[in-house]
Parts: structure tokens; C-alpha cells; sequence
């Protein structure tokens, strides 16, 4: 049997309309809202507009039939097709709000719009009681194209008007799909097997009646809660807009490399005269060379999830005047005109980058002092001694003895020299695994002699397993001699010197060296370390400055502890690295 589309009751293609128009402004409304961090909500979002939007070209679709006196088939095949609408709905919302370019997202969202509600049109005029049918091809693609345009146009207006445009998107967008299924209709024309026309469908147009009433109501609920949240959320914005504003630091928004936003005190930064000359400009064109592969990193162009909740990162920036800036960024993910984008705050440190400057150099200036003091201190004694024999010599009264003195002197002159070139610029040094147990077996007996010599029994108690380090192996030495040498100096009447070496959790291994001497007062043990400063009387303070740097540069730590009358403790900590070969 064949059927003529015939324009239809008035009052039910003015309802059509407004209920898909009402499902068009959800859509839009809810696809407007920032992009959320939490996936279960932006999948909700989707969701809803998809089924919002898909329940609404399904009631356009049944109220246009009612009006009309083409015939409407009640069967599954209407679930099936508004699950697909509904499915090709969150597809194209999914890439709408991507991060692809802007012409092939817009193109390829609406394409997967106009598929979903051309499809659910023609396969609910293709039920399961069709025994045959004719497609006039050049109408269905004129459908096609028809709610294709509408969507593109809808979702370009959106896209360059945001809010303010949302309910002229909604109009086009609602008036291509109720062209498309006017169009649609004449297009097919279709031969059923058992016909059910409005007039006939007595058993049926209860329960229609009944689920068109359902999405009905759910429509305009999703709508007028949509449109509640849009007004409190436009309440915010405004008083955002009002902080964004008055803010002193720069906060603008990229999309897609580019500024899109810029506030007053972005644009004094910048030292532009209008946001023109910002707005639209790649964001590369002042940011210095060699951060763009950072700030692509930071703005998404690369996946990197884990930059999300970083710290500000520091950025080298050029304004307009070509003036460099020192500044910090954090940025956000944020919407703008429907799509993703990033809000950046940027903050000028160029005046704390010459405060920091000066400051380390006043410090370099101060530990220089403080060098050149205890330099000039200790090596002019030994100087002094070594004029005072030579004018001795000079006047002819040499004796052997003085040039025992004399060496003597040189060679304390050359340890204090070869200390500090320790603490000079690094050299290099080849790296390489070495077992904590045997150096420390080879200091001590480097030692013993002196300690026996002193009535000083060394005591070590060491792990079973290995300990392995990786580092320097003669360094690693100098630092076991120096504090078991001053341990050795410290007890002038004998005593026990206690050395245990273990693993401790986190893959460290603790050394503690202790000794029974007189111990070091609180006030002088905070001073430990520094340079020129000691507790011996002929020392130079020099020795544990240098064990405390080798310890540093091998990523360890050390520390001391003393009880007056007891002894002090030397602990250090070395990072247990171990050796690749014993697993080989």
C-alpha cells in the first residue's frame, strides 16, 4: 500500500519543533560545561545529551506521524534505531569536544549527528511489517545535507558565540532536523503488510500516547534543570570574570597554540597597547626556543598525564617589545566557545630572579671571605716559620735540624693546598660497584698501627650480605680515614672505637663510627663541616669539610652525634646500588 506524505495538523509540527528544540538547547547546554577531571562525570555529561537529544528527534518523529496521514508501525524496530541515534549522538559529542583541529571536528561531529536522526527517520519507516518500498535518492541525500548544514551551522555558531548563541544553535539545529524528516517523508514511499494509521491503532495509541508523555516530560525536565544549572553557573562566571579581571597576574586561555584570552594584567605584561595584538596569535611567537617542546608537553600536544598536577614551571617569555620576561606558569584545563582549552596564570619573577642572583652572589662573595681568611691564616704561619730559617741560613747559622722543620712546613702547606683542590671544580672520575665491607676492612687496617700505637682497639661489626655502593672507591676511603683518624685523636688515653656497617630499609647503607673521646659541645657540632673550622689544635678543619662534600656527591648524608664525656657518632648514609653482575 502506498503512501503520499500530506502536510500534516499544524499544531503537531509546532510541538515537534519545540520539543526538539528544547532537546537541541540541552545538548548544547550541557556540552558547554568545563571539561570535568573526573571521567564518570564527562561521561555522564555525554551521556545525558545523547539520550536527551536522541529522545527528542524520536518525539519529533512519532508527533510528526500523528499529524500527518502517513502510517505509523509500532514495533521494536523504534528502540533499536533510538539506541543507534543515541549512540551516534555520544560519538559526535565525543569528538565535538576533542582536541583535533577545528574544521574536521565540527565536520566530522555533525556528519555523525545528521547520520544518527536520518537513520532513526528512515529505519522506523522500515519496520518489520514493510513488504516493499521506493527511495527517490535524490530527496535522501537533500535529507541528509539538509540536517548535515544544520548541524555544522549550528555547532559553528556555538562554537563562535558560546552561551550567547546557545539558543539561535538550538533553533538551526532543531529547524534542519524537522526539515530533514519533512523531506525524508517525501522521499519513501512505503508498502506495509498490516497497516496501523492513526485511525486504526485503538490498542496502541494508549501506550503511545503514554511513552510520547514520558519523553516528553523528561525532555523539558532535562532542559529546565540544564537551564537552572547554566544560570548558577553564569553567576559564577561572572564573579570569576570580575577576579579574573582585577587579578595582578597574567591569566589568559590557549587553544590550539594560540591565545584566545588575555586580561588587563596580561596585556601590561606583555606591553601591549589592545588584546588584538595578542588574541589569535600563536602562543610560540613569545615564548622563548627553548621551552616550546616543554609548553607543548604542559598544553596536551603530547600525552602526559602525569604533568597535570605539576608544580609552576618557570617559562622565558619575549613581550611585544621584544623585552625578555622571567615568569612561573600553572595551568588548568578549562572550555571556551564548547571546546577544550587551557587557562594559564603567569606570573612575572623577574625581579626575584636579580633578588636571587644577588644573593647567591653575595653568598659566593662570603664563602669566598670566609676561604681566603682561613687560607691566608693557615698558610702563613707555616710561611712565617720557613722566612724566619732562611734569614738563619742566609746569616750562616744552618743546623740540619731546620730543614727537617722546613720540610715539615712545606708539606703541611701542601695538605692544606691538596685539601682544598678537593673542594675545587669536580674532576672526572670513573665510576664503578664496589663492596662498602672490603673498603672499610682496608681503612682499617690502614690505621690499626696508629690505633695501636694510641692503646685503641678498633671493633667492626659488619653485615653478612654485600654491600655495594657506586662510586668512587678511593673517595669512599678518604671519607672512612678521616673520621677514624679524628676519632684515633680524639682519645689520647686509649679507649674502644666501635664501627658497624648494616642495610638498612629504603636501600640504604648506615655506617656509624663511634668513639669513647671527651665528645663535642652542641654549639660546636652544628659548626662541623665548615670550612677552616676544627676542634684539634693543629687541625684545619679543611679534612671533614671535604668527607661531607665526597658524601654529598655520592647522593648520601652524614651526621654526628655526641654526649659530653661519652663520645660522638659519626653516621653515614650511602645508597645501596647493587652490583649488575651478580645477577648475570
Amino acid at each position: 500500500m502506498n503512501h503520499q506524505f500530506v502536510i500534516g495538523n499544524p499544531f503537531f509540527t509546532l510541538f515537534s519543533f519545540m520539543i526538539v528544540c528544547f532537546a537541541c538547547f540541552t545538548l548544547f547546554s550541557m556540552i558547554g560545561h568545563p571539561p570535568s577531571g573526573n571521567k564518570i562525570v564527562a561521561f555522564s555529561r555525554k551521556l545525558g545529551s545523547s539520550f536527551v537529544f536522541g529522545l527528542g528527534v524520536w518525539a519529533m518523529y512519532v508527533l510528526a506521524i500523528f499529524g500527518s496521514t502517513y502510517p505509523l508501525v509500532l514495533d521494536w524496530t523504534m528502540l533499536y534505531t533510538l539506541l543507534c541515534c543515541m549512540a551516534l549522538t555520544y560519538a559526535s559529542i565525543s569528538v565535538y569536544v576533542c582536541v583535533w583541529p577545528g574544521l574536521i571536528r565540527k565536520v566530522l561531529s555533525s556528519l555523525l549527528l545528521a547520520v544518527g536522526s536520518t537513520m532513526l527517520h528512515y529505519l522506523n519507516l522500515l519496520g518489520s511489517q514493510v513488504k516493499g518500498y521506493e527511495l527517490d535518492c535524490y530527496l535522501f541525500i537533500v535529507s541528509i545535507m539538509a540536517a548535515f548544514l544544520g548541524a555544522l551551522v549550528a555547532f559553528n555558531l556555538y562554537e563562535n558565540r558560546g552561551k550567547d548563541g546557545k539558543l539561535f544553535s538550538s533553533l538551526i539545529l532543531g529547524l534542519s532536523m524537522i526539515i530533514m524528516h519533512t523531506i525524508g517523508m517525501q522521499a519513501m514511499k512505503v508498502e506495509y503488510l498490516n497497516v496501523y494509521t492513526t485511525d486504526s491503532m485503538n490498542d496502541s495509541m494508549m501506550l503511545m500516547s503514554f511513552l510520547l508523555g514520558i519523553a516528553t516530560m523528561l525532555i523539558f525536565s532535562f532542559c529546565l534543570s540544564t537551564w537552572m544549572f547554566s544560570r548558577k553557573y553564569s553567576m559564577v562566571d561572572a564573579n570569576y570574570k570580575l577576579l579574573v579581571e582585577n587579578s595582578l597576574d597574567t591569566i589568559a586561555i590557549i587553544k590550539a597554540g594560540k591565545w584566545q584570552y588575555f586580561n588587563p594584567a596580561g596585556l601590561r605584561m606583555f606591553e601591549a597597547d589592545s588584546e588584538h595584538e595578542m588574541i589569535g596569535e600563536s602562543i610560540y611567537d613569545f615564548l622563548h626556543e627553548k621551552h616550546h617542546e616543554e609548553i607543548r608537553q604542559l598544553l596536551g600536544e603530547e600525552e602526559n598525564e602525569d604533568l597535570l598536577r605539576q608544580k609552576p614551571v618557570e617559562l622565558d617569555w619575549r613581550t611585544v617589545g621584544g623585552k625578555l620576561l622571567h615568569t612561573e606558569l600553572v595551568r588548568t584545563s578549562t572550555s571556551h566557545t564548547g571546546s577544550l582549552a587551557y587557562q594559564v596564570i603567569i606570573r612575572d619573577i623577574s625581579e626575584r630572579k636579580k633578588n636571587e642572583e644577588l644573593l647567591i652572589n653575595s653568598e659566593k662573595l662570603y664563602i669566598a671571605g670566609q676561604l681566603a681568611a682561613g687560607i691566608a691564616h693557615e698558610i702563613r704561619n707555616p710561611l712565617t716559620s720557613l722566612k724566619g730559617f732562611l734569614q738563619l741560613i742566609a746569616s750562616g747559622r744552618s743546623n740540619h735540624n731546620y730543614y727537617d722543620i722546613m720540610k715539615s712546613e712545606l708539606i703541611r702547606i701542601e695538605s692544606i693546598v691538596s685539601e682544598l683542590l678537593m673542594l675545587s671544580k669536580p674532576q672526572v672520575y670513573q665510576l664503578c660497584y664496589r663492596d662498602v665491607r672490603q673498603i672499610m676492612e682496608e681503612s682499617v687496617t690502614l690505621l690499626e698501627t696508629q690505633a695501636i700505637m694510641h692503646n685503641i682497639e678498633i671493633r667492626l661489626m659488619m653485615a653478612a650480605e654485600p654491600l655495594y655502593v657506586f662510586g668512587v672507591e678511593n673517595q669512599i676511603k678518604q671519607v672512612f680515614i678521616n673520621v677514624i683518624k679524628n676519632a684515633i685523636e680524639a682519645m689520647a688515653s686509649g679507649g674502644l672505637i666501635r664501627i658497624s656497617l648494616e642495610l638498612a630499609q629504603k636501600a640504604q647503607i648506615v655506617i656509624r663510627i663511634q668513639d669513647e673521646g671527651p665528645g663535642i659541645a652542641k654549639e660546636q657540632l652544628s659548626k662541623i663541616g665548615q670550612p677552616f673550622y676544627t676542634t684539634k689544635d693543629r687541625g684545619t678543619g679543611l679534612g671533614l669539610m671535604v668527607t661531607y662534600k665526597i658524601v654529598d656527591n655520592h647522593l648520601g648524608s652524614i651526621k654526628a652525634d655526641s654526649i659530653m664525656g661519652q663520645g660522638t657518632t659519626f653516621i653515614i648514609q650511602l645508597p645501596y646500588r647493587k652490583d649488575p653482575e651478580e645477577n648475570a
